[in-house]
């Protein structure tokens, strides 16, 4: 099965590094929400003259007016934290495209073609990241969006930690944590961690952070994360629940 997946996530990776975006809607010219001729902040002009976070952006727009927050919150303030995830962002386009995301998701309106981009601007920029770190050193857990960081696997198990998941019954969902203290769980037996192996090389990206939540509950970060010995990926939270779960 590793060698299996190593191929086809190889041809994926292949058509990304080539400048292809697999699985994408095509390039259109509605948005942004706002005026392009009045954008001074560098999120703002990379919005402007990518025509596919044209139409995200415009999108985010358009789920906000119907959005009420599931826990009683504040919409505007929960807005401005996701304004304040992109403008973070500058003019990195990969980082961008995830706190867009991360909004529509927010908003309960995030398209399938979305999270396609996001997956294959991200991944292009965790193989870079890696090659900025060719000896594989373990960089701090990334706390903002769109940042990425080298680190190793340290255990590959089933959800609940049981057995060890290259043996383990398909049933008992999976989940690694990683030596940079980072985590990834899923209910189902994610392909990417169940073809790789304890001690790889790894890079892990935040590309998503709960804005709309409990006070004080932080669960439900999502990081990518990508096997840099067969180049196996995935993208899970950090916890079985998300904020305001069971």
């Amino acid at each position: 099965m590793r060698s299996s997946v190593r191929i086809r996530l190889l041809a994926v990776l292949a058509t990304i590094l080539a400048g292809g975006i697999v699985g994408t809607a095509p390039a259109r010219a509605d948005g942004p929400s706002f005026d392009c001729g009045k954008a001074t902040l560098p999120a703002e002009k990379a919005i402007c003259a990518d025509p596919q976070l044209s139409a995200i952006d415009l999108l985010v727009s358009k789920a906000f007016k119907g959005f009420e927050p599931a826990f009683g919150g504040d919409k505007r303030k929960i807005a401005r934290g996701l304004n304040a995830d992109r403008n973070a962002c500058k003019s990195d386009t990969a980082c961008i495209v995830s706190a867009l995301n991360n909004a529509l998701q927010t908003y309960g309106a995030a398209p399938p073609w979305v999270q396609d981009y996001n997956i294959a601007l991200i991944g292009k920029k965790a193989l870079e990241a890696a090659a900025r770190n060719p000896k594989e050193t373990d960089k701090p857990l990334p706390s903002a969006i769109g940042r990425c960081a080298s680190t190793h696997i340290k255990t590959l198990t089933t959800r609940l930690g049981d057995d060890p998941l290259e043996t383990a019954n398909p049933d008992g969902g999976s989940a690694a944590t990683f030596t940079n203290d980072g985590g990834a769980v899923s209910y189902d037996r994610d392909p990417g961690l169940a073809a790789s192996k304890v001690g790889d090389a790894a890079v892990m990206c935040l590309i998503s952070i709960p804005r709309d939540c409990p006070k004080g509950d932080e669960r439900g970060r999502v990081y990518y994360g990508i096997d840099l010995a067969i180049k196996a990926s995935w993208a899970l939270p950090d916890s079985e629940h998300m904020c305001g779960g069971a």
